[in-house]
């Protein structure tokens, strides 16, 4: 499901896109510095001769065909499988005409077409949610039509027949709205907020459909907002963004525990507060409450149907007149002050979409900000952490404006729908490059680290994490956690082990064997095994042959040759006892929970395994992991070992996190073992144009906290009473202050 947002603001709490901060205590280049104790250097980011490789992956725009629709405003454009995205109602930024069509766009001939639909084809609208469901249908809730009239009703599109069907609900039907949120959880569809009436009221309420009976839940009230994005993760709904009815745009969070509230788990109660009962006793005959039967008009606060023109009288309404109850689970909320990661809310037109327990902030070009001020950030629900993934300058190609995103159930994959803001560069005729929905833009979430809804971990207890040595997987089930619970037992014991892998005997980080590992990628089969060389060599690991062969491809191939390890029943691979170890593991397991490898150059190593033996699915969770967990102990490990496994994004990151820590990050042992090259080349992840600026000077340009770059300055903490503020991490100078309700 994915909506239209309405174009809101967004600065940076951080210093401009255009600049770097660099701290430590080095050297006095400026006379400000002279007299400082606290030097400070700050780098503008230049374009940097002789190193686009390090540009990484870039997002590719590509022009539709076919029946391109307008721009419309206020429609749904969602992504329902099969490479087709759907695009549904919606009002013509021009005519200001409203629609009901139905438009399909193939992802792979990049062609629109428009739906010939059939049924009972609901009425024109806009402001409305589409969510899929089961894969094959979308559910139509809400919206106003041509009479600014909010509906409440539900109508059904099969996919597969392009039908539709508007089935009998039971239940206190919600208030008409639009502008809402919409989000399935467990054959459940909830309904968040939006408009009503014809004051545009901000609603505040919460209520849920089941699917399985079709009957309306009761509403409670949560909190007030429209156009915002809501999801569901940890048995909790998040809403984010959005207006307040102070018509403001607001970057605070809220969430609502469903958990352990019987409300939410059990089916809705009838009573006085149930609608249908109450027309029921009005007209003197039930309802027909089954879904093969003839459903009645949903009817809106104007008194017109949403499937007619024609009027309706408004039965009296409880749920129109009455405050919801606040709702049972436990309600909080965090405001994020300010910060380098976190994007305000304020300026730019902003995207919000989920992904495994991770809301993506898109903030795209818009008429009063440039791709260099837009971004591509992450917030991680379960630490409520912001992280920059990527500057505008390496998401957005300039010239383009963006209306619509959305994303594939996987989570994945999103796509952005716009257009060119160029008239010379269309082919849509004079006039006509604003008006029509005629680019898209494919985003590989991947490519940032983002596992995706399947690759998603499972939520670990809250106990003590077991130790490395227990071997205990918690995600892995049935028989891979049996022979989980068997790895590096030798055969004595009876563990059915029938093959052992030695490593190299020191298990610290070992940069030259890293780099001369690394260089055997591109050898053949026979190069690319090992025996055991000398004493350095580690004691042997017991493993099943069996489990390699199934998990590890390279293992497969060995042993199908009947190279020397497979009359030998043993192999040398010199990498870190620690790395190989965990390499093992995670071919019982899928895992590199830290419980299963707990150090980062574990993970790193791993990462530079996972280019060697071309194994996607590792690759993913250690860029995944690395990305979340960069801090400066590790910052120069996985920044080399990002480089040598050909992760540009990840030594991109993880560069710009070294030069912003500088002080601390010199002094690491990570760093003290980089080889002489990989001194020279992190000191050239420097931009052309920087240079040293003291602490005195870069207080006046606000790199430490002025207000020239909208920080807040110093006077920032003195608006905000301690008893307001809770800063998350122990990282002070990340400026990620958060004000807990």
């Amino acid at each position: 499901m994915a909506q239209p947002q309405t174009p809101s603001n967004s600065i940076f709490g951080s210093a401009t896109p255009s600049a770097n901060l660099l701290s430590g205590g080095g050297p006095n280049f400026t006379p400000s510095s002279a007299t400082s104790s606290n030097n400070t250097f700050l780098m503008p980011n230049s374009p940097v001769k002789g190193r686009l490789s390090m540009d990484g992956y870039k997002p590719k725009v590509t022009r539709t065909l076919g029946q391109r629709p307008a721009c419309l405003v206020n429609a749904s454009v969602t992504f329902c499988g099969n490479n087709h995205i759907y695009a549904f109602g919606g009002f013509d930024q021009y005519t200001d005409e409203v629609y009901n069509h139905v438009l399909k766009l193939d992802l792979v001939t990049h062609q629109w077409s428009l739906v010939d639909n059939y049924g009972d084809i609901p009425g024109v609208r806009m402001g409305h949610t589409a969510t899929l469901y089961q894969g094959d249908k979308l559910l139509i809730f809400g919206g106003e039509n041509e009479h600014r009239t909010y509906l409440s009703d539900l109508i059904i599109f099969d996919l597969k027949t392009a039908h539709w069907t508007q089935p009998g609900v039971s239940g206190p039907i919600p208030k008409g709205r639009a502008r809402h949120a919409a989000v399935l959880h467990e054959d459940k569809l909830f309904i968040v907020g939006g408009i009503t009436g014809h004051n545009n009221y901000v609603l505040d309420d919460i209520c849920y459909l089941d699917l399985k009976t079709f009957t309306w839940s009761r509403a409670w009230r949560f909190v007030g907002r429209f156009d915002h994005s809501a999801y569901l993760w940890g048995d909790r709904v998040w809403v984010f963004g959005g207006l307040s009815e102070e018509m403001d745009k607001i970057g605070d969070i809220w969430w609502l525990d469903l958990k352990g509230s019987p409300a939410f788990d059990s089916a809705p109660l009838f009573g006085s507060m149930d609608r249908n009962s109450t027309l029921s006793r009005m007209s003197g005959s039930p309802r027909p409450l089954s879904y093969a039967m003839a459903p009645p008009a949903a009817v809106g606060s104007s008194g017109y149907a949403a499937n007619s023109s024609s009027a309706q009288v408004n039965p009296p309404s409880f749920q129109l007149t009455a405050s919801p109850p606040v709702a049972p689970g436990a309600i909080s909320s965090l405001k994020f002050v300010s910060g380098p990661n976190i994007p305000a809310q304020g300026s730019g037109t902003h995207f919000h979409v989920y992904t495994s327990g991770t809301l993506l902030d898109f903030v795209t070009p818009a008429a009063t900000i440039t791709p260099q001020e837009c971004s591509l950030s992450s917030l991680e629900l379960d630490t409520l952490r912001w992280q920059k993934l990527a500057e505008g300058r390496d998401i957005f190609k300039s010239g383009y404006r963006w209306h619509y995103c959305t994303m594939n159930e996987d989570g994945t994959k999103a796509w952005l729908l716009g257009c060119p803001t160029d008239p010379t560069a269309t082919d849509l005729g004079p006039g006509g490059f604003e008006e029509y929905l005629s680019d898209i833009m494919e985003i590989d979430l991947r490519r940032y680290g983002l596992l995706g809804n399947n690759l998603a971990p499972e939520p670990r207890p809250e106990s003590s994490r077991p130790s490395m040595d227990r071997m205990s997987m918690q995600t892995s089930k049935g028989l891979a956690a049996d022979m989980a619970k068997l790895f590096n037992l030798p055969p004595e014991k009876d563990s059915g082990t029938d093959f052992t892998i030695t490593a190299l005997k020191d298990g610290e980080w070992d940069e030259d064997e890293l780099m001369s590992s690394s260089m055997m990628r591109n050898n053949d089969e026979s190069q690319e095994t090992w025996l055991s060389p000398d004493a350095t060599t580690s004691p042997p690991i017991h493993v099943h042959k069996l489990i390699l062969q199934a998990r590890w491809p390279h293992f497969a191939r060995l042993y199908a040759s009947q190279m020397a390890e497979f009359h030998t029943k043993k192999m040398h691979i010199p990498e870190p006892y620690t790395v190989v170890k965990a390499f093992l593991y995670y071919l019982y397991t899928d895992s590199i929970q830290p419980e299963d490898c707990g150090e980062l150059s574990d993970v790193a190593g791993l990462l530079v395994m996972s280019n060697i033996y071309n194994i996607p699915h590792l690759r993913l969770l250690c860029v995944n992991r690395l990305s979340k967990e960069l801090d400066v102990e590790h910052a120069c490990i996985i920044w080399h070992c990002a480089g040598i496994a050909n992760e540009e994004w990840l030594r991109k990151r993880a560069a710009n996190f070294c030069l912003l820590h500088w002080g601390r990050v010199v002094r690491t042992q990570g760093f003290l073992k980089l080889p002489r090259q990989a001194l020279v080349d992190l000191s050239q992840e420097v931009d052309m144009e920087g240079r040293v600026v003291g602490a005195d000077e870069l207080e006046f340009v606000g790199g430490l906290g002025g207000s020239r770059f909208g920080f807040g300055g110093a006077t920032r903490k003195t608006s905000i009473s301690s008893n307001q503020t809770q800063q998350l991490g122990s990282e002070t100078d990340e400026n990620e202050e958060m004000e807990m309700t």
